[in-house]
């Protein structure tokens, strides 16, 4: 654990008792803090009060807080306002979350160390969290003491202190960068932006302005920009004092990058990297098992550019690369047979990352569909060439289907009719690929339980 500092004596209220919420209470009382907390949800608030927290109706304690600390799910500006959040900002009380806390806090007693530790973060819309557990795995299979947080593996104040020159790696959603009081990594990584959440940030722009704190409000020593977007072309430009400053990485996914600055780069399957108008490195990336495709190539040159702004030698990472098995629901191969592949992408919630997945493969059996986001499908016409047949699930599949426009699509509804369905169809060299495009609350609670549905049905479906 992290113990928070700073508010030795205080009363603090956290709203919000979910994994993050409930860790950074224990973390305040660690820390000194009296802590209040609230949830709207009985049983999250009986869990706390078995941990010995006191529950209160926190509207009613503004006049006592120092600080309010509040979960990511809940809304404090868009669409609108929590209500207990709305009262805080009437009183002037100061609205963090547990990654603000964790970067105040972190720091504390650091004189202690002959190197100090580093943490790494990552943002952007898709590939953050296979990146930042490349970037974890890359470290430990180099011997650094490394630990994955945040929006992935442990909540950041749930960490163990790091030791001497230890490593984190945090992932860290918009929701959570928007709102921290203090961001300030070594080493920031941006992997990319295409629209999602825009409710609750009001639109594209305040999207990426999310995005933008944690380079701008923390000025890290190394910035790692993709700029395959504009807008990570505009934040890198604001970021880089010339052409030559190597404070700026850019990294790209197809195109190649030249210039006097530093530059990682993956072009029809090879990782290149320039510094100075040189090459200094390359790696074959075609064979890599758990990397497939060219938006896993982006997350390869995201993490291999962080790790060298660290130190680590070429071909260290190109060995932790070639081990590393991915991420479960992101691009994940669970069976092979016949001469078809079965892949799971259930994490694919949006039409950039399905595209991406379509864009993966050939002759693919695509099951698809379930809540559609804001915007359509219309993002998605680049990759359907790639697709044999659609098996559409979901509470309207007949509607997403529409927006399929060329595709021969099955109207399946759940997806053991779907799996099914596609297995019965499939031929040798083709893919049957789950990368649904949509949210799964129509039909699933999270993305995962989609994924683990699919994995299941054609578990099930193949000969023993």
């Amino acid at each position: 654990m992290i113990p928070v500092s700073g508010f030795e004596g205080a009363v603090v209220g956290v709203l919000g008792l979910g994994r993050s919420g409930l860790s950074a209470a224990r973390a305040l009382r660690e820390g000194g803090a009296q802590v209040l907390v609230w949830d709207d949800n009985i049983a999250a608030r009986e869990r706390a009060t078995d941990e010995g927290f006191e529950a209160r109706d926190l509207r009613r304690a503004m006049d006592e807080m120092a600080c309010l600390v509040v979960s990511p799910g809940i809304p404090h500006l868009y669409p609108e306002p929590n209500p207990v959040i709305a009262a805080a900002l009437d009183a002037g009380v100061p609205v963090d979350n547990d990654i603000g806390l964790f970067f105040r806090s972190l720091g504390a007693g650091w004189e202690m160390y002959d190197r100090a530790p580093k943490v790494i973060a990552v943002t952007g819309s898709n590939g953050k969290s296979t990146t930042s557990a490349l970037l974890h795995h890359i470290l430990t299979s180099s011997g650094r003491e490394s630990q994955l947080a945040g929006n992935i593996g442990r909540g950041v104040l749930d960490i163990d202190p790091p030791g001497d020159g230890g490593m984190i790696v945090l992932e860290l959603s918009s929701y959570q960068t928007e709102l921290a009081r203090a961001l300030t990594p070594d080493v920031a990584v941006f992997t990319n932006l295409s629209p999602d959440h825009l409710d609750r940030h009001a639109g594209l722009g305040g999207y990426f302005a999310a995005k933008r704190r944690l380079f701008a409000e923390g000025g890290p020593d190394r910035a790692v920009i993709g700029v395959d977007e504009p807008e990570g072309r505009f934040l890198a430009g604001q970021l880089s004092e010339g052409r030559s400053d190597d404070r700026v990485i850019r990294i790209s996914s197809g195109r190649k990058l030249l210039g006097p600055g530093w530059y990682v780069f993956a072009r029809k399957g090879f990782l290149a990297e320039w510094r100075k108008g040189r090459q200094v490195a390359s790696i074959d990336l075609r064979e890599i098992s758990g990397l497939p495709g060219a938006h896993n190539h982006q997350n390869a040159c995201a993490a291999y550019a962080a790790c060298r702004s660290l130190g680590l030698a070429p071909r260290d990472i190109e060995a932790a690369l070639r081990s590393f098995a991915g991420l479960p629901h992101r691009s994940q191969l669970i069976a092979e047979a016949n001469g078809v592949r079965y892949v799971n992408d259930s994490k694919a919630t949006n039409v950039d990352s399905a595209l991406k997945a379509l864009q993966a493969f050939d002759k693919i059996r695509w099951v698809c569909g379930g809540l559609m986001k804001e915007g359509g499908l219309g993002g998605l016409a680049a990759g359907l060439p790639h697709v044999t047949k659609a098996y559409v699930i979901g509470r309207e599949p007949e509607a997403f289907a529409l927006q399929l426009p060329g595709v021969e699509a099955d109207i399946c509804g759940d997806m053991a009719t779907a799996v099914a369905r596609a297995m019965a169809d499939a031929q040798p060299g083709e893919v049957v690929l789950l990368a649904p495009a949509a949210a799964s609350f129509d039909q699933y609670d999270n993305f995962e339980l989609r994924g683990q549905d699919f994995t299941r049905n054609v578990q099930d479906a193949l000969p023993k």
